[in-house]
């Protein structure tokens, strides 16, 4: 299934397709494009299933059960991190195949469930832990252990776990600005997007509103990147919302289910890939997206 894509034509060229790639799914999420495989990978958290996509072969499974996985990176080194609901982990996916937990417990206790996360160029693991992994559906019905919903880093080695921020209500997407020296985390309970300032040693300051995420139709922020050229986009109501690096609103890319995640991929990293709901979307875009790894 094809139709007109609507969105800021900064972003959208006019007459640029929404592509259907496929359907049937439960509740789409984390999808990452490995440039020298070519393929997608993303999560069915309900599903418990990991699918992979590529252009010949269409979706296959990468991994089920998949412990409800969610969000999905690359590291500098190319290994894939994950964030578990059913475990409340993060994981990564060692190059042999095998699995390493990079985080699970902090101070002691479980964390509530990660749901997004970023490796900066450096190699230090930043994450989101809202309690969406606790939930019935999402993840596994289970009272938390933790008394706030932070976010986090911990070394590409899974020592030194730290908490950075912990007055969030629900804490989801996060992304780099393009120099790494801000990181903004969106708040999908309170419907905005905030701004850290980010130390060498991965410590966060600041952390204003930088903006509200707000419109017609449904969905909440979720997912968030930057493309390569500093525009912000993040999931919220009726689509994927796009900002300007001084936080204009260009226009929002509207999409026929509600949109939780998303990334750039093909071989010029000008498509758009959009886990929605029950279905995988492509979409051509002007400005290319960035690499994961």
């Amino acid at each position: 299934m094809s139709a007109v894509a609507s969105g800021p034509e900064e972003i959208v060229a006019p007459g640029a397709s929404l592509e259907r790639l496929a359907t049937g799914f439960e509740f789409t999420e984390g999808p990452i494009w490995n440039r020298e495989e070519g393929h997608l990978t993303f999560s069915d958290m309900p599903g418990d299933h990991m699918r992979r996509w590529t252009p010949a072969g269409g979706i296959t499974t990468f991994r089920k059960p998949s412990n409800k996985a969610n969000g999905n990176t690359y590291d500098r080194r190319g290994r894939m991190l994950t964030c578990e609901h059913a475990t409340s982990r993060v994981t990564r996916t060692e190059l042999d195949g095998s699995i390493t937990v990079i985080a699970s417990h902090f101070d002691g206790k479980e964390l509530n469930s990660p749901n997004d996360i970023v490796a900066r160029s450096d190699g230090l693991i930043f994450f989101t832990d809202p309690t969406y992994g606790r939930m019935p559906y999402y993840g596994v019905e289970r009272q938390p252990q933790l008394a706030f919903r932070g976010v986090y880093c911990v070394n590409e080695d899974g020592t030194g776990l730290r908490c950075l921020a912990a007055d969030f209500a629900q804490p989801n997407g996060l992304c780099f600005s393009l120099d790494e020296r801000h990181l903004f985390v969106n708040d999908t309970e309170r419907g905005h997007i905030r701004r850290f300032d980010v130390g060498s040693d991965g410590s966060l300051s600041g952390g204003a509103v930088w903006t509200d995420v707000v419109g017609d139709g449904q969905g909440a922020p979720d997912g968030m990147k930057i493309d390569s050229a500093g525009n912000l986009y993040c999931c919220g109501p009726g689509g994927v919302h796009v900002f300007a690096a001084d936080t204009r609103p260009l226009g929002v890319i509207r999409t026929p289910e509600v949109v939780a995640n998303f990334t750039w991929g093909d071989d010029d990293l000008s498509s758009l890939f959009l886990t929605a709901s029950t279905s995988l979307y492509r979409m051509k875009v002007r400005i290319p997206g960035r690499t994961m790894a």
